[in-house]
């Protein structure tokens, strides 16, 4: 598929969104003939950042806890590229849920959940490499304040900071390729049912 091929690639070449976010590298573009080819100069600026929302519920407050409380976290990260109105405007969305847990009761300890945005102008990335571009590249430039976000929000409600470890969104978007596919490879053989082979 044209899609696994994308995330093989990795979408933009390394050094296609530069350290400090503001500009990017000249992106592998200009292989071949060299001098016939102009680079592909790949701009990337943060317009702005924002938290869209955020929910914490210390459950522990509320309701107490009975013996001993041994906590276990879960945390799920989800990526949601937009296109905006303007020209080269994306809004890039990261949802962060972090759940903890009382071990051997999975009692509720607490909940937080946010919704965190970032407004990008994007120049120079070709159509083909635009989406995992948007969803790789951008949530990098992101996730330092995500992170900083959820350790004061869970340090607030009166739990130990949590510190988010690095997340690896090739990674991740090549898992939600895959679970993509899946799920078309499921839906494909239920609309054939009963069909000669």
């Amino acid at each position: 598929m044209a899609e696994n091929g994308e995330a093989e690639n990795g979408g933009v070449p390394n050094g296609a969104a530069g350290g400090d976010g503001a500009t990017g590298g000249e992106g592998g573009a200009a292989a071949g003939n060299g001098a016939a080819q102009q680079p592909v100069q790949v701009k990337m600026n943060v317009l702005g950042q924002y938290v869209r929302d955020l929910s914490f519920e210390n459950a522990l407050a509320q309701k107490g806890a009975k013996g001993e409380v041994t906590p276990e976290l879960t945390i799920g990260v989800a990526v949601e590229p937009r296109k905006r109105s303007a020209e080269n405007q994306f809004e890039v969305l990261m949802k962060v849920k972090v759940t903890s847990k009382n071990k051997g009761t999975d009692d509720v300890l607490f909940l937080m959940e946010m919704e965190y945005g970032g407004l990008f102008n994007i120049e120079g990335v070709p159509e083909k490499q635009l989406h995992p571009f948007l969803m790789i590249e951008c949530p990098r430039m992101l996730f330092p304040f995500v992170r900083r976000i959820v350790s004061d929000v869970t340090r607030d409600g009166g739990f130990p900071a949590v510190n988010m470890e690095t997340i690896d969104f090739m990674q991740l978007y090549r898992q939600q390729l895959a679970q993509r596919a899946a799920q078309q490879a499921e839906s494909k053989p239920a609309e054939g049912e009963g069909q000669p082979s």
